[in-house]
């Protein structure tokens, strides 16, 4: 038994998706812990076992949990608490959980970082390797998806780009790092949990084919889509004083300014890209498969 958290997401639907294929013949059963079952696909209807509820309630998770071999765990992001309680204290019901019901494997979302002279002062990527350190503790074996940035974020400037020609971070133009498509981090997932062959605890780097800038992006962003889009850099104070003003809490914006920073500073640069790090959808296949609808709808 597989249980899936945050079946609906970025990375938890292509990883259902490719558990409804590959489960079966593996012998596995699939249960999703949802908010809202209607948000499931199609495809899983009547396929996979639903416990409807928040992955953060401690009566929710011991009815998921029992029975289960391994666990899908991503934390949802909580703009209203501070970095460690919405990583930590969210997760802290999830261990005693793990534990009561002696799950032997956690596969989670995390990020890259650990080791570096950045991460202990990287917000919300310091928040998420606290995280980790709390679920290895329990007892069972874990693998933490260390994870660069998404592509998937760039959707959030989608109308910037389609109006203004323009997207806009606050690391240097020319700054190369690893870059992600939230599909290669779900297959990953999946093979760890279908094959739970693995011990212990340790981080898996989940990097993209290239490092790429955001002048990288600009430059196949415009080839892609048959547009000029620039890169504009904003101040990171800017960045703060824009999101407080949207009501976020102050220490998840602080969370995320500090992030950022570490990002500009070289806080993914700590590990290798390897054919075992690496990931294969490339930028300009995402943009043609993913943005530009988006872009041009």
């Amino acid at each position: 038994m597989i249980v899936i958290t945050a079946p609906t997401g970025n990375i938890g639907r292509p990883l259902l998706s490719r558990l409804l294929e590959s489960a079966p013949a593996a012998g596995e059963q699939l249960r999703v812990i949802v908010r809202d079952p209607a948000r499931l696909p199609d495809a899983a209807r009547g396929r996979v076992e639903v416990v409807t509820g928040s992955h953060g309630d401690a009566e929710v998770l011991d009815r998921a949990f029992a029975g289960a071999d391994a666990v899908f765990w991503l934390v949802p992001p909580d703009a209203s608490l501070a970095p460690y309680d919405g990583f930590s204290g969210f997760t802290r019901p999830a261990v005693k959980a793990l534990a009561a019901h002696g799950v032997g494997h956690v596969v989670g979302v995390s990020a890259l970082g650990r080791g570096t002279p950045l991460a202990d002062r990287a917000g919300l990527v310091t928040a998420s390797l606290a995280m980790d350190d709390l679920i290895a503790g329990s007892g069972v074996a874990y693998r933490a998806l260390a994870n660069p940035s998404f592509f998937e974020n760039l959707l959030e400037e989608s109308d910037s780009i389609r109006d203004q020609g323009v997207f806009t971070d606050v690391v240097d133009a020319d700054r190369k790092a690893p870059l992600v498509a939230t599909a290669d981090i779900a297959a990953v997932a999946a093979g760890l949990l279908l094959d739970r062959s693995w011990t212990g605890i340790g981080d898996v780097p989940v990097l993209g084919p290239e490092d790429l800038s955001p002048n990288d992006l600009s430059r196949i962003m415009t080839a892609q889509l048959g547009r000029p889009v620039r890169y504009e850099r904003r101040p990171l104070d800017e960045l703060f004083t824009t999101l407080v003003g949207y009501g976020l809490n102050e220490a998840f914006v602080q969370g995320i300014v500090d992030m950022k920073r570490a990002k500009d500073e070289g806080l993914d640069a700590g590990v290798a890209r390897t054919p075992d790090t690496a990931s294969p959808t490339g930028f300009a296949q995402w943009c043609a498969r993913t943005l530009k609808p988006a872009v041009l709808a």
